[in-house]
């Protein structure tokens, strides 16, 4: 009779732990380990390079590129080397590389990369000649990082983060203006 009750005990115990053990599993993967979506922080793009010239028609511009990300998820984003489009209007106007990193979890990181435009297919285009000389030219990059999140350093998911950001350039004044969204897919 004692071993019986001893049993139905230690039964109990057993299951009420499980319960609390699962309860707190599912806590945490609802509050903190939900993934966020990582928040964009353009920098402003710096004209490293501008040449034009009427007699032959030329254009070379080169680009300094950086965001920001900040990582609110308790994982990091590795990503292998990724190429960013960058197009005016519908025509794709540069490419740049981004090197392999890491996004450290909770942390924010710059990406930085410099970009060598195209200029032979944007001094054909009608369009970019009257907007280049009405001062402003505006132009959308996109990228595809396809990675891996690792949290807690032993769960491992496949990761991609979407990346589009609007730039405005004003060759008048030399600024730059950029609005970055992005969106995180697991």
């Amino acid at each position: 009779m004692v071993t019986r009750k001893c049993l139905k005990i230690s039964c109990a115990i057993s299951v009420i732990l499980l319960l609390v053990i699962v309860g707190v599993v599912l806590t945490l993967y609802f509050t903190i380990l939900k993934p966020k979506q990582p928040i964009v922080i353009p920098q402003p793009v710096t004209l490293l390079h501008l040449h034009f010239a009427l007699s032959p028609l030329e254009l070379n511009l080169t680009l300094g590129l950086t965001i920001t990300v900040d990582n609110r998820n308790y994982g990091s984003f590795t990503y292998p080397d990724s190429m960013v489009n960058i197009n005016y209007q519908t025509i794709e106007v540069a490419k740049a590389l981004l090197a392999a990193d890491t996004i450290p979890a909770r942390a924010k990181h710059n990406i930085s990369t410099s970009v060598d435009v195209f200029g032979d297919r944007l001094v054909t285009n009608m369009d970019f000649i009257q907007d280049f000389l009405g001062g402003v030219v505006n132009f959308t990059s996109s990228t595809a990082l396809h990675g891996e999140v690792k949290v807690l350093n032993f769960i491992k998911k496949k990761a991609t983060s979407y990346t589009t950001c609007d730039i405005s350039i004003s060759f008048k004044q030399r600024t730059t203006d950029s609005v970055c969204k992005s969106k995180l897919k697991l």
